[in-house]
């Protein structure tokens, strides 16, 4: 491997792995799937380009092609709320001495129920670690096999809190 290669793998690994950090099922999805599209993509144009460097344009393909498809993913995390189907599935790696207060209740509309078994998901204040944001309510049918919605909280463990996602039950 030459120095160029060498310079631009620990790039594409912190780009990689920041996509996925704290993020649900769809986002680290988005972010595989776009990442081994971005190689293959990067490969091809790499080894037919004047340099015939078909590594280097898989790992800039990859780096790329995980950012965009783990950016699609997180958008639809946080338009539909993300899929988790048990407590575990949904715990963070956000643990704290005590929970950050909550921000200001928010008014939201609820509108007309898109079919008739769809759940309301109320708005809430979702944690990250730069602080709180706004997840807007909205109507959404449970997966198969699901039921219930249990929002997102922090829980009790030992003598610290974790923060929990909202999760289906």
């Amino acid at each position: 491997m030459n120095t160029k290669t060498l310079s631009i793998i620990p790039v594409a690994l912190t780009l990689l792995c920041a996509g996925c950090v704290g993020t649900g099922p769809n986002t680290q999805q988005g972010a595989l799937a776009g990442g081994v599209l971005g190689a293959i993509a990067g490969g091809i144009i790499g080894n037919n380009s004047g340099n015939h460097n078909g590594a280097q344009g898989a790992l800039i393909g990859a780096a790329a092609g995980a950012l965009l498809g783990g950016t699609a993913g997180n958008q639809v995390d946080h338009q539909r709320g993300t899929i988790y189907g048990s407590e575990a599935e949904a715990t963070t790696q956000v643990v704290v001495q005590a929970p950050p207060p909550p921000p200001p209740v928010q008014t939201e509309v609820i509108v007309q129920q898109p079919a008739q078994q769809a759940i309301w998901i109320q708005g809430y204040w979702e944690y990250e670690p730069r602080g709180y944001v706004w997840v807007q309510g909205h109507w959404e049918v449970p997966p198969p096999r699901y039921h219930r919605y249990v929002a997102a909280h922090w829980s009790r463990r030992g003598e610290n809190y974790v923060y929990v996602r909202g999760y289906w039950r």
